[in-house]
């Protein structure tokens, strides 16, 4: 196949006592999200979009949180894992559309760094990686403040 498509999402909880950390990029916020890893939403599901697209399991069977190695851990390892079992697939990243969805605080500012921090974890260029922003609209637990979730499609081409 010249082009494989995968799908990733991830949510987290959302608690006090811990840095927002979102694509490998600290978020200045008085709370952070409950995970084993530093529970960086956008990366794990890019993450698991790419393992997914090159049917190899998903982020949990790679790095379970039951391993202690993994406590504490930032995510980007994560998604340089993943582009690394897509290169020894025989596969590139085509292009990353991600959307992460969380009430507040505002993340536009915080958008290019975002969209380079994950360009440069997977060696590809800035034009490669959406990223765009959504709330909730207050419904659900996302609307309500208690979690964050992110979603993440990529396209991965022949190499």
């Amino acid at each position: 196949m010249s082009f494989r498509i995968g799908q990733g999402w991830d949510n987290h909880r959302i608690v006090t006592g811990r840095p927002l950390i979102l694509g490998g990029i600290t978020i200045p916020s008085d709370f952070g999200l409950d995970g084993h890893s530093d529970a960086d939403v956008a990366s794990h599901a890019i993450t698991d979009a790419i393992i997914g697209a090159i049917a190899a399991g998903d982020i949990g069977m790679h790095f379970p949180d039951t391993d202690p190695r993994w406590k504490g851990a930032g995510s980007l390892q994560f998604l340089k894992h993943a582009v690394q079992l897509a290169a020894e697939a025989g596969y590139t990243i085509g292009n990353v559309d991600s959307t992460i969805i969380l009430e507040r605080p505002k993340l536009k500012d915080f958008r290019l760094a975002i969209r380079e921090s994950l360009a440069a974890t997977m060696d590809i260029a800035v034009e490669q990686v959406s990223v765009k922003f959504k709330t909730a609209e207050k419904v659900g637990p996302v609307g309500e403040g208690r979690s964050a979730e992110s979603q993440a499609v990529v396209l991965l081409v022949k190499a």
